[in-house]
């Protein structure tokens, strides 16, 4: 029996629809924040099946990654970038949360959660997560902890430089700019682990190549990188 509730729910959603924050357009009710059609149609990598991938190539000659992989194509004006938008600067944490349940359930497809012991998101400098009031890589990392049933250790790297603008820099002036701003609060959380560190976007990669040497510096078994989406030129 359809309850009072449920029909003040349905008058409700025809005058005021929810929107899908990557296309704009209106999600059918039991969706939640991306529309179906945006979930099937994103440009997904599939980089979990190729070990030369894009971007585990980024890391060629430079650090020791286990395993690189990245959920989506990111591309400029489409809608990945407008979906990434809405989780970084329009307080949506859920997105985060969401596309991180969506891969980690594609992953489990074919055991590849099993590479991994623990969950580490990039983190932001604190006054950085004052401002935004969340780390969207830890979104993304709480989303494959649930589905993976792994611990996330989202202040498993702490930034303690406020590092300037990395927008204008070369790869290498970006590496020099990050390498000395992050640390490990607890070293024996990592020591001996399979580390999955998790991020965004990324695009030259050097703020993740400077945890990958810190982490491994500290202990870490081996150290592999999940993202959001890599950049695509």
């Amino acid at each position: 029996m359809t309850t009072f509730k449920e029909y003040l729910s349905a008058l409700v959603y025809i005058f005021f629809p929810d929107v899908c924050l990557a296309c704009g357009g209106v999600i059918e009710q039991g969706e939640k924040t991306i529309c179906s059609i945006c979930k099937f149609s994103f440009p997904r990598t599939n980089f979990h099946l190729d070990n030369e991938n894009a971007l585990a190539q980024k890391f060629w000659g430079r650090t020791k990654v286990e395993h690189a992989i990245a959920y989506l194509f990111f591309k400029k004006a489409a809608d990945v970038q407008s979906m990434l938008h809405y989780l970084k600067y329009k307080d949506s944490p859920e997105v985060g949360i969401l596309i991180g349940n969506w891969y980690g359930q594609e992953l489990l497809e074919n055991d590849f959660h099993k590479n991994f012991d623990v969950i580490i998101p990039v983190p932001l400098h604190p006054k950085k997560l004052r401002k935004r009031g969340y780390n969207q890589s830890a979104c993304f990392g709480e989303g494959l902890a649930e589905v993976w049933k792994i611990p996330h250790l989202e202040h498993g790297l702490e930034k303690v430089t406020n590092t300037s603008s990395q927008t204008k820099k070369s790869r290498q002036e970006r590496y020099e700019n990050m390498k000395a701003g992050f640390l490990v609060p607890n070293p024996e959380e990592i020591k001996d682990k399979n580390i999955l560190i998790v991020d965004d976007v990324v695009t030259t990669g050097a703020t993740l190549e400077a945890c990958i040497n810190l982490l491994l510096e500290k202990g870490a078994k081996t150290v592999s990188i999940a993202a959001i989406a890599i950049t695509q030129i």
